[in-house]
């Protein structure tokens, strides 16, 4: 049994996690590092070539690291609505709060994330009941099953990794399928989440803008406050409202 330390800035955190479950990490611990920055420790049955992401290996004494790197998921209350619980975990839901269980799997998503919890918080906000929900990029599926639980009449889910489908199509009862934005037709959705980042959000404005039915919402994530008036311009849509958590942002926007 081995580990993999790994130093990284905050906004590289979610894509090296993906991509150490991908790898077929046993486990991930995560703390902070001095000086702001994230501190990744994944458990692996052997050594690989781990130079893309600047890793130290070390030898550990063989136990259940998989037991071990659940031991600091605490449950989470995000927004007034929900309340974030490891899928092992048992803890009574407060009142007033619905139950989102979260699990590390192999898919970025787990809600821990302060894009997510902005997104979550945004669902609170402008979903209405029995709407039509699209999640691009749905990852986990946890932004779509919130959406059922807020009461959205239909959650769909695409994404294009195959993988994080399959996994999250265990974890929600929103309709997921493998494959781009470009699949889904017209006017599609009264609310669109896209928890994303800048780069994809841009390149797919023009499809998020076909796929809102007049009067929907677009909700959008995974960007940082700098990036804020690049979304704006790509997005070309009025905005509705904007949240902000330790540097992330979520806009609404829509007509």
């Amino acid at each position: 049994m081995v580990s993999l330390l790994i130093l990284c800035a905050p906004q590289a955190k979610d894509r090296i996690l993906a991509e150490l479950w991908e790898r077929g990490t046993l486990g991930v611990v995560e703390e902070d590092a001095p000086g702001g920055g994230c501190r990744l420790r994944a458990w692996f049955d052997e050594v690989f070539d781990a130079r893309a992401w600047n890793g130290e290996w070390c030898a550990e004494q063989d136990r259940d690291w998989v037991a071990v790197s659940r031991q600091g998921w605490e449950p989470l209350e995000v927004g007034r609505r929900f309340f974030l619980v490891p899928a092992w975990r048992d803890d009574p839901v407060p009142a007033g709060r619905l139950r989102l269980a979260i699990d590390s799997g192999t898919a970025c998503g787990t809600g821990y994330h302060e894009a997510t919890q902005l997104c979550l918080e945004a669902l609170e906000r402008w979903l209405r009941p029995g709407d039509t929900l699209l999640d691009v990029g749905t990852g986990s599926g946890i932004l779509a099953e919130a959406a059922l639980l807020l009461g959205a009449g239909r959650a769909i889910g695409c994404d294009i990794d195959p993988e994080a489908v399959l996994y999250a199509r265990q974890r929600t009862r929103a309709h997921l399928f493998a494959g781009s934005l470009r699949a889904v037709r017209d006017a599609a959705a009264d609310t669109l989440v896209a928890n994303i980042n800048l780069v994809t959000i841009a390149a797919i404005a023009a499809g998020i803008r076909r796929a809102l039915k007049p009067g929907g919402r677009a909700i959008l994530s995974g960007f940082r406050a700098g990036e804020l008036a690049e979304v704006d311009h790509a997005i070309s849509l009025p905005r509705l409202d904007l949240l902000e958590l330790q540097g992330w942002c979520c806009l609404v926007c829509g007509e």
